[in-house]
């Protein structure tokens, strides 16, 4: 019986060494979002620095795995068997919910969700435990208040969602106030943020700068070295209790030596507010592993105690032997800590998904407007309209002196951000200043702060002091903002029903049912990590960075040139793989293709929609008269491009349908005709794919005749077709289908035709 458990044992640490590899892939990237915002350095500098920050962070983490032994249950109460079907039920629950999440491309939450599976796992324990009338020593019946720790529950669940607001009302109001300080155009590192390259004061420069690190600085080696180290064993209580009585000396001083410091080396034009950024990206990588390191090893570490204390006491008896000895703190070998951080560094350093990192905080956050990733809401259209009515009735209280002096300080027209920012380095240390802090406390009172929630929502914060949120784009944003927080909401009720509902299967269903949970685990673990993920490339994107970040037109026109270019050549690949793909499931009677071909086609119209709302943005900041005579042809082309992909649809919902049927197949004598049609579409769109990547239009016309040609040949096979159904020999359903395809086939050929003419004009290469 003991190796079935030891066996247990094992896959919970699997599990956990799992959960660390892809907790940091997909979450660890929050602190790199600011340092890579603001483009304060080399991706791999970043990296490297974060890097030193989740290992110090994953070393000194052993006072927050208190929260996984008895931060939510009550273990004296519960048994062996007990709890170990709870923390089964949590490892295979976060599995599902990553399953889960990532299909669904949702936003989670490890934090969150370890929390409510503990929770809805010691809650199906608790309620068992109840029914049956379980008693405590002294012979009184126990409650839900004595089997589970509802207090420390309770504050940790508030700690986590209250960080939401406290963290946008922080990140608010703090980045108003460094903005009314700085403006967006001052003097660093010799240099001008200012476009019309106007140089601030140097002396004046450099002591708001020097002020403005000094406490960051402060700030960081406080919360972060002080605190995170008050558990170490080198911390003397007569050391403690020196830094408690002296507190505001030690952190007055050290705002006055650093800020004497950062000035002096910005005076000397010094990279400071690198310097910051850097150390704050340090700062919040060792919060993130002091805090999050819980949700990967907590549980499983919490498991492999039980079980040597089960071994060592239990007499055999798993169903009696209570776990009174997990009500001590944790006391964690320091290799397991040492070995959960090299794992999170390597996962940092080698994940393609760290490395390509393109966070959702980032674009919510931007300085400048540009394609936002959400639609409206109601929700978000009435909060606009009510933020609208509060400002104007702010404005009438306040003098227009005020007003005028404060609208001066945002003048964020007037800023020159290094290409490919989103914003500046000013809003980069305060995001991660601010949210070092935040996360850091949560630690140092053992509350398991979410740093996916904390971090964005400062992001989301310090974005809105900056009036990042312009009329035109705060609906979306406010969205996209929404959106994510349902995305966590979602995290732990779902977290909650399904670590219940588990718990629950292996109680009762014994080891079998446990054996059934960790086939689940493992089945679900190969899909994930074997399953092709479509790969989006991210040409398109990376041209609209340049053109936020451009400021002269002739820079801007010819990034639009390219990045009109690029997404037509990319639409005419899809087109040519998508039609041939579907063409040929049809002759091949495969339902597969086609089922794949509805989701892709949905994707790639959702794709074509962001591009053109780009390109329109784009064309928004360019001379109108230029425009005026070029947006008939830009319109031509790209609504040929959305023809296109209506033909692909009205293409494959038919062969859908006849394939998933199993109907008829098109008839032998029809294939050969039926494959010429295919291969004339599929070659003329590939003489345009190479005509639009060359850029070298000087042929336009002549391909513009061939498809006409082409035309007027699938027009030829079309009335064969029909006349092959007056006269009654073959399945008329089929072959009415064949005749569909054809005139969609024809709609494509045209749609091509139209492309090419308003690419062609729209670059003033044609007539």
């Amino acid at each position: 019986m003991n190796t079935v458990f030891l066996g247990i044992v094992i896959f919970l640490c699997v599990l956990a060494v799992f959960d660390l590899v892809v907790g940091v892939s997909n979450d660890a990237v929050n602190f790199l979002n600011s340092a890579i915002g603001a483009k304060v350095a080399k991706f791999r500098t970043i990296v490297a620095v974060a890097a030193i920050g989740v290992f110090a962070g994953a070393a000194m983490s052993n006072g927050m795995m208190d929260v996984a032994r008895h931060g939510i249950m009550t273990p004296q109460y519960f048994s062996f068997y007990e709890v170990i079907c709870v923390f089964l039920a949590v490892m295979v629950t976060d599995v599902i919910l990553l399953d889960v999440f990532n299909t669904l491309g949702m936003p989670t939450s490890t934090t969150v969700s370890m929390v409510f599976e503990l929770l809805g796992g010691a809650f199906a324990v608790a309620i068992l435990k109840i029914v049956h009338g379980a008693t405590a020593a002294d012979g009184t019946l126990l409650g839900l208040g004595n089997l589970l720790n509802t207090e420390k529950a309770i504050s940790v669940i508030m700690g986590i969602f209250l960080s939401v607001a406290i963290a946008f009302a922080v990140g608010t109001v703090v980045m108003w106030i460094s903005r009314l300080v700085f403006t967006f155009t001052y003097r660093i590192n010799g240099k001008t943020t200012a476009y019309n390259g106007e140089m601030g004061g140097l002396t004046s420069s450099s002591l708001k700068i020097g002020i403005f690190s000094g406490i960051a600085v402060t700030s960081i080696i406080w919360f972060l070295l002080i605190n995170g180290l008050k558990g170490s064993s080198f911390m003397s209580p007569e050391l403690k209790q020196a830094i408690n009585a002296n507190t505001w000396y030690i952190l007055g001083g050290g705002v006055l030596v650093f800020s004497v410091i950062m000035t002096i080396l910005s005076a000397f034009k010094l990279p400071v507010l690198k310097f910051v950024v850097l150390l704050g990206t340090f700062a919040l990588a060792m919060a993130f592993a002091g805090n999050d390191l819980v949700n990967f090893v907590g549980v499983p570490l919490t498991g492999l105690d039980a079980y040597l204390d089960y071994t060592a006491n239990g007499s055999g008896n798993p169903d009696a032997f209570l776990m009174g000895s997990l009500m001590e703190s944790a006391h964690t070998r320091a290799i397991f800590l040492i070995f959960a951080g090299v794992i999170m560094v390597l996962s940092l350093i080698f994940s393609k998904k760290a490395q390509n990192v393109v966070e959702t905080s980032v674009g919510l956050s931007r300085q400048s407007q540009g394609d936002e990733m959400f639609g409206s809401s109601p929700v978000a259209r009435s909060l606009v309209r009510n933020s609208n009515a509060t400002s104007k009735f702010v404005a009438r209280i306040i003098p227009d002196s005020i007003l005028h002096w404060i609208d001066t300080r945002f003048n964020s027209e007037e800023m020159k951000l290094p290409q490919g920012a989103a914003f500046d380095q000013i809003r980069a240390a305060v995001n991660l200043v601010l949210a070092g802090l935040l996360v850091a406390i949560g630690t140092s009172l053992k509350l398991p702060l979410s740093t996916t929630y904390v971090t964005f929502m400062v992001a989301m914060g310090t974005s809105l002091a900056d009036r990042a949120w312009s009329r035109e784009s705060a609906v979306f944003r406010i969205t996209g903002v929404l959106s994510v927080i349902g995305g966590w909401f979602i995290t732990a009720g779902v977290a909650f029903v399904f670590s219940f509902f588990l718990t629950n299967t292996m109680y009762f269903g014994s080891y079998i049912a446990m054996a059934l949970a960790i086939a689940l685990a493992i089945y679900l673990l190969v899909r994930s990590n074997l399953k092709e993920t479509k790969s989006n490339t991210n040409t398109d994107d990376s041209i609209f960075m340049q053109i936020l970040a451009a400021k002269d037109k002739t820079v801007i026109w010819r990034l639009l040139c390219e990045h009109i270019c690029s997404g037509n050549a990319s639409r005419l690949k899809f087109v040519i793989d998508t039609y041939g793909s579907m063409t040929d499931a049809f002759l091949n009677e495969q339902y597969q293709p086609l089922r794949r071909a509805t989701a892709l086609i949905d994707d790639e119209r959702k794709s074509l929609k962001r591009q053109r709302k780009q390109e329109i943005l784009t064309m928004q900041r360019l001379d109108s008269m230029q425009m005026i005579s070029r947006n008939t042809w830009y319109f031509l082309g790209i609504n040929s491009c959305q023809q296109m992909l209506y033909c692909l649809k009205r293409i494959n919902e038919p062969l859908r349908e006849h394939v998933g049927n199993s109907f008829l197949p098109l008839p032998e004598a029809y294939h050969k005709d039926f494959i010429k049609v295919k291969d004339s579409v599929l070659e003329i769109y590939g003489r345009a794919l190479v005509m639009i990547e060359t850029g070298d239009f000087t042929n336009a016309d002549n391909l513009r005749e061939d498809c006409t040609v082409i035309q007027l040949q699938i027009s030829d096979d079309r009335k064969r077709v029909m006349d092959s159904i007056q006269s009654g020999t073959t399945n008329l359903n089929t072959l009415l289908l064949a005749i569909h395809i054809l005139q969609e086939s024809q709609e494509l050929i045209g749609s091509l035709r139209h492309m090419i003419r308003g690419m062609n004009k729209f670059a003033g290469a044609g007539e």
